[in-house]
């Protein structure tokens, strides 16, 4: 369920003392934390107006005004939650009557334990049932009314196009263009020039999108106007083909935003391909929603940066951005590292510490690798994100804190989800906008400007004079795959730099398997490289500096790592499948 039962409000309504004690105790020991009992009406309405309950269980026979007065008294002012009434054999026709003006149910008398505590959860769950069902219905009329007025004021024309080659809904800009074109019916596709007419006909035929097509057009008052033009497929939940919508802009119109269109740097990220230009556009439109953010990708492709950016676009730049690496923490570990606790809360915990929630109060909370939390940890987060507050460790009254999270992982958390490894409900809750970092494989074009960035940063750092990057070494660069992405890229850069005295980083100073068979120096001509001196060996990754074969790297990384995995991988500069996959051909058993 979404909301712990456990924490629902209760007030059980009955005029015997004895049978208000013992709802308490039943209820209070199977863990519901908040149980008010009552005798009389008055008393209850008086609670009532004070709180806003979950579930009321109240006995028909009261002192004074009956439990069915009460029923009808509480729904006339409008209080929505289940009410159970209790009976005895000689009321069940009241108990029905009960039901017929509102009541969840009915329970006779004697009330054991079992039927308490089922009656109780079964009320409860309709009841989050219900409200969650309403408050979907809210959020979904919201959206609706939030995308038909982005629809209507947008500069762009927007024109959707049904299976059936009609004009489904155009917005008011579509409406003027068409009108200046001299439309006698904007409703009409083939009113429509005939160069955005075959746009059209290419997505329907080859259901892909076509981008970015300029074509000139002619207004009735003479005048010529450039319109791109960008045609994409409709898609349903199954991914069923549903029509095309038609964005076109004026680009005669000057806009001094497009000026960053083809910026090769953002927020510490090195690239000018289409994909990265994607990612900043992305960053900047996201950054400013005080939403929940999933950022995906390989490992190494820049999950860390995307947080980073996104905070510093987002109104809580002044605020913290606290960093936490999910991988590194035990279970009760990183729930301590999260929460906080109290003094004396477990062995060792000699005073108070505040968690990194409480520290980003008010800023952002970065949880990177959020794949690898544990069952116990994905429901702590999954209420905090719910309910905006959490319990440190030790401590019974819950913190409120007002905090953005943006989680990262490098893994596939869709089929986690199917396969029953990670909370679909927390997975919704974090995803509610996901950022997609490429790899470098799909942004190849981008591979020299990183390689002459990290040039740069580590002839600074190590006092070379290598003024450039050779082409056959940059060719090769170009055509491996980089399984470790940019940070293997900035190793090998690193690695380059301490090995190489010329003026040119060369072919040979790049590692054996990025150097194609085609290409590599003949033996008469390779020099032994010299030995590195230990203090010149980065901290961030040892192994990626010192001659060592790849079953060794890998070994002296697991070392480093004390057996972590993961955290192996990072210091590879590799995805975790593919260290799996080095470990299995190399036989490198479990440390």
């Amino acid at each position: 369920m979404e909301k712990d039962f456990y924490s629902a409000q209760i007030l059980i309504v009955d005029d015997e003392e004895s049978i208000r004690q013992t709802f308490e105790i039943f209820l209070t020991a199977e863990g519901y934390k908040f149980v008010k009992t009552v005798a009389t009406f008055d008393e209850a309405m008086e609670a009532i107006a004070q709180t806003a309950y979950d579930l009321i269980i109240s006995d028909i026979v009261l002192i004074g005004p009956c439990g069915t007065e009460l029923l009808r008294k509480i729904r006339e002012v409008g209080v929505k939650c289940p009410v159970v009434m209790i009976t005895g054999f000689p009321h069940l026709e009241s108990a029905a009557e009960s039901v017929r003006h509102g009541a969840f149910d009915y329970i006779s008398k004697p009330v054991n334990k079992e039927t308490l505590l089922r009656f109780t959860r079964q009320a409860l769950q309709h009841w989050y049932l219900e409200n969650k069902a309403k408050r979907l219905q809210r959020e979904n009329e919201k959206y609706r009314r939030y995308l038909e007025t982005i629809f209507r004021s947008v500069s762009d024309a927007i024109i959707t196009v049904d299976a059936n080659m009609q004009i489904v809904e155009l917005n008011e800009t579509a409406e003027q263009w068409l009108m200046e074109k001299g439309a006698e019916d904007v409703s009409d596709l083939n009113q429509l020039p005939s160069e955005c007419l075959d746009d059209v006909r290419k997505v329907f035929q080859q259901g892909t999108e076509v981008r970015k097509h300029l074509i000139e057009c002619h207004t009735s008052d003479g005048t010529t106007k450039l319109i791109s033009i960008n045609a994409s497929p409709l898609r349903g939940e199954e991914e069923e083909f549903q029509g095309v919508v038609i964005v076109a802009r004026d680009m005669t119109i000057a806009e001094p935003l497009e000026i960053n269109e083809n910026r090769n740097r953002f927020h510490g990220y090195v690239g000018s391909s289409p994909a990265m230009q994607e990612v900043y556009k992305l960053i900047e439109n996201i950054g400013k929603v005080d939403t929940a953010v999933l950022i995906t990708g390989e490992s190494g492709t820049g999950k860390e940066l995307a947080a980073e950016a996104l905070h510093a676009e987002s109104s809580r730049r002044d605020k913290p951005l606290v960093k936490v690496d999910c991988v590194s923490f035990t279970e009760s570990l990183l729930e301590s590292e999260l929460f906080g606790h109290r003094k004396g809360a477990f062995t060792g915990a000699d005073r108070d510490r505040a968690g990194k929630l409480l520290q980003a109060d008010g800023g952002t909370l970065f949880l990177d690798e959020i794949g690898d939390i544990s069952a116990r940890t994905q429901l702590l987060l999954l209420r905090f994100l719910q309910e905006k507050t959490f319990t440190p460790v030790g401590q019974d009254e819950p913190i409120q804190v007002d905090v953005r999270v943006i989680a990262a992982t490098n893994a596939d958390l869709q089929k986690m989800v199917r396969q029953g490894e990670f909370r679909e409900d927390l997975y919704y809750r974090l995803k509610v906008i996901e950022v997609r970092l490429p790899p470098v494989r799909e942004r190849i074009n981008g591979i020299p400007l990183l390689a002459n960035h990290f040039l740069e940063l580590f002839r600074k750092q190590l006092g070379k004079k290598i003024a450039t990057i050779s082409d056959q070494a940059l060719e090769c660069m170009v055509h491996y795959s980089w399984p470790g992405n940019v940070r293997e890229l900035r190793h090998v850069i690193e690695r380059a730099c301490v090995l190489c005295h010329d003026a040119v980083l060369q072919l040979k100073h790049l590692p054996e398997e990025l150097q194609r068979p085609s290409v590599t120096e003949a033996p008469s001509t390779s020099i032994s490289p010299p030995p590195i001196p230990h203090s010149t060996v980065t901290e961030a990754f040892p192994a990626t500096l010192q001659y060592q074969s790849e079953d060794e790297k890998i070994i002296n990384a697991l070392r480093q790592a004390n057996g972590n995995r993961a955290k192996a991988a990072k210091l590879l500069g590799i995805a975790r499948s593919t260290l799996y996959r080095q470990m299995d051909r190399y036989n490198i058993k479990e440390f």
